[in-house]
């Protein structure tokens, strides 16, 4: 007997399980096609094992330190089954594992989707035996031939991007050799690992949950990201013998405090993750998972519409509405065209929880301010933060303390909020009757859901572990999420969490627009939005813009130009921006209308490379079917121009003035030069802190599907 292989081969992915003749179930390959081969030694094919199970009292076979490799029963699984399905969007593949020692049955499933270099992975685990089984670690992936191509050893070669993300500093990308995060070569494998991981109720707010490990020898990359609105952790390690390992997962005991006790006849499915391989590096896998996340995005109107938003909270009222105040933003807001306006925090009665109208801030009532605010020509919105309630909320009072969150039979407290557990019954009701009330009693078309506080490990209330007890309550979450979409189908609800600190692809994948950040410098969001294409969608990209009543003509176009190529979240003082400021504003916004249809399809590169903080210089190009769109700012910089290379096709068919300043269109001079030949555009930006938005029409001949 030989050992046999499964092959997946198809849109830029190649698969290759390999099975032994003692039923052991390899990863053999996962990458770019086509698989070149390699000779591996007993011990390095030994670590390809395609699943990694832990269960409490279960021995560990290899030397392994902290990294979840030589788990039990993990190693112990052998090959049962495995079964292949067509469908219109792609195909699937699922492999069975069983362990004979305690009838643990293991389900390896892979998703493919037509036209994607990808596949959606999970794990699902059955007990299938007569006893508990105590788990400690379940693998939503694990290879163990992430650097196996080419010649270099894995020091050398391999490169990998993270995504730092924090409050008011969002998605800034850091690219480090992993010897440079203290992954190095010890022996033939060391007890090492690169480990990151999130924990809490906030699964973005110290990295995002999406990374690039990029082979620089062979230009290849393989990319994650982990699909998940709780605790998540992936880690990168060598193995015997200089081989490197990447295994990804939803919570953990060791790191989130997660442990589950399944018993005979359960079953349990691990957090899904998107795992993919192209020929590139961080653009080419970024762009990959923005086709992917269009595809299995819930279909709405709003991606396709992208209507523009006004919210009075930044630069505005801050969290103080009453009438008086609201009237003239509400004014202005219409005359320079939104569609629609949110009334952020501050509109309820006493405190979180109850979201009962304000009886003393609204001239006749909430109603009547929603009444004008529909009278001007714009959909009304509320501001929520319905998994918080307050201490001091009079709805503490009235539920019982099974509604919220607790460890060791106490109440958990962040920022003097209680946390709704949503796996509760009533809680839901509450919920539902909230959100449900609000639409019925004022025709609300637009809700901002936002979420200020981090719960920490989870609760230990009717759960086996802190960690078990959060992952049922992020999953009972999304299930209420999808039945609100599911009865309020045209309902537009944005998702923010104090900014972009929960923006993970399963809250992508339900809510059409994600607040990005809560950046309050103009300067500082326009580096944030310029790099946001490589997580969120442009289409789903929310972003700030908020002049200022001092602001002058360029302090607005910075602005403007921060949002043009995504959502329009406007904010500031516009009644008391200055006459040409607010023509300046309406320019914008007549523009982005003119162009929004366009965004939906629309890939992102970064010419400049992806910005961060540091950043002088930098721009994003947004190509769509009918043209392209350069974003360009600069900020703390002494040169007025700057040589952008734009790798354009056929860049010996355009000259100079086939570019136009689309924004601001008064603007003739921002275009400098352009040289044909290296494909290199210069552009002029007239002091520190400016922005401009270039624009080149396609040749017909060039307009083809994007992505």
């Amino acid at each position: 007997m030989t050992n046999k292989r499964i092959r997946h081969s198809a849109d830029g992915l190649e698969l290759i399980v390999e099975i032994t003749e003692a039923g052991e179930v390899k990863l053999l390959y996962f990458g770019v096609p086509e698989y070149a081969g390699q000779e591996l030694d007993a011990k390095s094919y030994a670590n390809r094992r395609l699943v990694e199970v832990q269960c409490t009292g279960e021995d560990t076979f290899i030397h392994h330190g902290l990294k979840h490799a030589g788990t039990m029963p993990g190693g112990r699984l052998v090959y049962r089954s495995h079964r292949t399905e067509e469908s219109a969007g792609g195909s699937s593949l699922a492999i069975e594992q069983h362990d004979p020692v305690t009838g643990l049955t293991a389900v390896s499933h892979f998703q493919f989707y037509g036209g994607l270099p990808l596949a959606r992975v999970r794990t699902e685990l059955r007990n299938d035996g007569g006893r508990e089984l105590p788990l400690e670690y379940v693998s939503t992936f694990a290879y163990g031939g992430a650097a196996g191509e080419g010649e270099r050893l894995w020091d050398d070669k391999m490169r990998i991007h993270i995504a730092h993300n924090t409050w008011c500093g969002e998605v800034q990308w850091k690219e480090n050799s992993l010897p440079d995060l203290g992954l190095f070569r010890a022996f033939h494998h060391s007890v090492n690992r690169l480990n990151v991981c999130s924990i809490g109720t906030w699964s973005s707010a110290e990295k995002l949950p999406i990374a690039v490990l990029e082979n620089t020898e062979t230009n290849t990359s393989l990319f994650w990201q982990i699909e998940h609105n709780g605790s998540w952790q992936w880690e990168v390690g060598d193995a015997e013998v200089h081989q490197l390992c990447v295994r990804l997962s939803g919570p953990t005991d060791a790191e989130t405090q997660w442990f589950k006790r399944l018993q005979p006849g359960e079953t349990f499915v691990s957090v899904p993750a998107a795992v993919g391989a192209v020929r590139g590096g961080l653009t080419e896998a970024a762009n990959s998972l923005t086709a992917y996340l269009r595809t299995v995005r819930r279909r709405n109107e709003d991606n396709r519409k992208l209507p523009v938003i006004f919210n009075d909270f930044m630069h505005c009222l801050w969290g103080d509405p009453t009438t008086e105040k609201l009237k003239p933003v509400v004014d202005a807001a219409a005359e320079a065209g939104c569609e629609i306006f949110c009334i952020d925090a501050g509109w309820y009665e006493d405190s979180l929880g109850e979201w009962l109208p304000s009886t003393s801030r609204f001239e006749e009532g909430l109603g009547a301010m929603i009444g004008y605010i529909r009278s001007r020509g714009m959909v009304p919105g509320l501001w929520l933060e319905l998994e918080s309630v307050d201490k001091a909320s009079p709805l503490v009072g009235k539920v019982p303390q099974e509604w919220f969150f607790s460890r060791r039979g106490r109440p958990v407290l962040d920022m003097g909020r209680y946390q709704l557990d949503f796996r509760h019954p009533d809680v839901v009701k509450h919920a539902d009757e909230t959100v449900d009330r609000l639409i019925r009693d004022f025709g609300i078309g637009y809700f901002k859901f936002d979420y200020n506080q981090n719960s920490g490990i989870g609760t230990d209330r009717g759960a086996d572990s802190f960690g078990d007890g959060l992952l049922e309550h992020n999953r009972a979450y999304l299930r209420w999420v999808d039945r609100l979409f599911a009865r309020h189908p045209e309902l537009v609800v944005e998702s923010c969490a104090s900014g972009g600190m929960r923006m993970d692809y399963a809250t992508l994948s339900r809510f059409s627009v994600q607040s990005v950040s809560d950046q309050m410098d103009y300067r500082l969001m326009g580096l944030i939005a310029a790099a946001s294409p490589s997580v969120v969608p442009p289409e789903q990209a929310g972003i700030w813009s908020y002049p200022l009543a001092g602001s002058d003509d360029e302090a607005v176009i910075f602005n403007m130009v921060n949002v043009i190529p995504f959502r329009v979240f406007l904010g500031g003082q516009l009644p008391q921006v200055s006459g040409r400021g607010r023509e300046l504003v309406r320019e914008a916004i007549a523009f982005y209308k003119s162009i929004r249809e366009e965004l939906p399809g629309a890939v992102a590169s970064w010419p400049l490379g992806l910005p961060t903080f540091a950043s002088r210089y930098t721009c994003l190009l947004l190509e769509t079917d009918n043209r392209y769109l350069l974003a360009v700012w600069r900020l703390d910089d002494e040169r007025s121009r700057i040589d952008i290379p734009l790798s354009l096709p056929d860049a010996a068919d355009y000259d100079k003035h086939d570019f136009s300043c689309a924004y601001p269109a008064a603007d003739t001079d921002a275009v400098t030069d352009w040289d044909a030949v290296s494909g290199t555009l210069c552009v002029s930006l007239p002091q520190r802190d400016s922005a401009r938005l270039i624009m080149l029409r396609k040749r017909p001949q060039q307009s083809s599907d994007a992505i």
